[in-house]
């Protein structure tokens, strides 16, 4: 039976795994194709990290900040009102350090600096810019001995680390296409061709994008902390295993 919303409104859906929690905050392990909270933009999904997170814990609790639905990885919530607000202004004075994955078309360089503003999306022609920069650090090339176009003889994509100083919509996927280099699976900014044909031999349609860490103050303490969704000790989820898989191809030359 699929997951749903129940009749009374809470949630079906299997419960999130709790990376790290106290009585001002937790942090999950966000999966792909979720989304964190209702919106009328996708009427018809029914797995909700807010509503699963509620009933899972038996108290409500505040976004801080979001993840796209193909994404996976770290997702902080708060567990009050006041912890929400310190949580989000860390969010906005860009005092946060998140650092991602990212699988992409071809070989990215060793180091890439993109500094390319962007508008907000669907914003009219005439709307300004914002400031965004992402850093970008190939750790692994890997060349499939077929095309997938038939122009070439083989096929490759780079596994990447995304590590955003600034925070707009899209970020990440939008300046991985903005240097040529779109992340495997993104039916949005990426080519869809290509996206099939990685689906065929991956065993799996996806947005191959992980949110790997997060780096914060405690809304209350204001110590740092440092919270980590890594593949190797999260064998338990299916997603980790996928991305081991993944890795596990031979012929991945590692850069880092």
């Amino acid at each position: 039976m699929p997951d749903t919303a129940l009749p009374d409104g809470s949630s079906a859906n299997p419960p999130l795994h709790i990376l790290w929690q106290d009585e001002h905050m937790v942090v999950v392990y966000k999966p792909a194709g979720w989304l964190v909270h209702r919106t009328g933009l996708d009427a018809h999904e029914t797995r909700f990290v807010m509503q699963t997170l509620r009933d899972q814990l038996g108290r409500h609790v505040w976004p801080v900040h979001r993840l796209d639905k193909g994404t996976c990885g770290v997702l902080v919530m708060a567990l009050h009102k006041d912890a929400a607000q310190a949580l989000a202004a860390s969010f906005a004075a860009h005092e946060t350090r998140k650092e991602y994955r990212a699988l992409v078309r071809g070989w990215l360089p060793e180091i890439v600096e993109v500094d390319h503003p962007l508008k907000p999306d669907d914003a009219p022609e005439d709307a300004p810019v914002q400031e965004a920069h992402t850093r970008l650090r190939c750790l692994a090339r890997l060349s499939w001995p077929e095309s997938y176009d038939g122009r070439h003889p083989e096929t490759r994509i780079s596994l990447v680390e995304a590590l955003p100083t600034t925070g707009r919509r899209h970020q990440i996927r939008r300046h991985l296409k903005h240097v040529a280099h779109p992340i495997i699976g993104d039916a949005t900014h990426g080519k869809g061709p290509l996206n099939r044909w990685w689906a065929e031999r991956l065993g799996q349609q996806r947005l191959w994008l992980h949110a790997r860490a997060l780096e914060i103050a405690h809304p209350v303490s204001g110590q740092p902390m440092r919270f980590e969704a890594d593949w190797s000790s999260l064998t338990q989820l299916q997603e980790a295993r996928d991305w081991q898989k993944l890795l596990a191809l031979p012929g991945w030359q590692s850069k880092a």
